[in-house]
């Protein structure tokens, strides 16, 4: 049995056993659909194939995207906004590198030293996410509407009615809400022992 320790978006620690390494990326997406993540951002950001950006599972990582009120399109995660950023290809006697989506966000006095990047100027900056080269993994891509999950102990969507999301859809975020408290005991009355 494998053993995954999430962090909850409260910053509670949480371990989740897995049965098999088949389940491991539907574990993720469960919880990282919470916001929970697992294990901390690589210094450099996490390194993905460019043909997997567009179609890119975020919550395998305890992400989503959101779209500002000015209809900027970002990722959130732990808190902080990622913007996308398009690197042009690099091709000179020092180095040689492909072209590459950047999810990076302004360095904050917070952040330790070790994924603070510096850019051509005095600006520092943290890296979630590049996409660059590479050949595109299936495993990386949200999952259709209509494909089933590997994790084979999981019981198949029920059909929704017509207007309600997929009971698939609604579980993380039952979920995520507090159990409905009970209703309170009546008093005792005088004839009753109140233990």
């Amino acid at each position: 049995m494998l053993h995954i320790e999430f962090t909850t978006d409260l910053g509670a620690r949480v371990t989740v056993d897995v049965e098999s390494p088949a389940q491991l990326l539907d574990i993720q997406r469960q919880y990282g659909r919470l916001g929970w993540t697992s294990g901390d951002v690589p210094s450099g950001g996490y390194q993905f194939p460019l043909e997997n950006e567009a179609d890119f599972d975020w919550t395998l990582i305890g992400a989503r995207k959101w779209t500002s009120p000015d209809g900027e399109e970002l990722v959130i995660h732990r808190g902080h906004a990622y913007r996308r950023r398009e690197l042009d290809a690099v091709d000179s006697r020092k180095m040689k590198l492909p072209a590459a989506v950047k999810y990076s966000r302004g360095a904050k006095s917070t952040d330790p030293d070790h994924v603070r990047e510096k850019s051509d100027g005095e600006f520092e900056y943290v890296t979630l996410a590049i996409f660059r080269g590479g050949k595109r993994q299936e495993r990386y891509a949200t999952p259709r509407q209509g494909t089933q999950p590997t994790q084979t102990s999981r019981p198949a969507p029920q059909a929704a009615a017509p207007g309600t999301r997929p009971a698939a859809q609604q579980a993380p975020q039952q979920a995520a809400r507090p159990a409905p408290r009970p209703a309170p005991a009546p008093a005792p009355t005088d004839d009753e022992t109140p233990f």
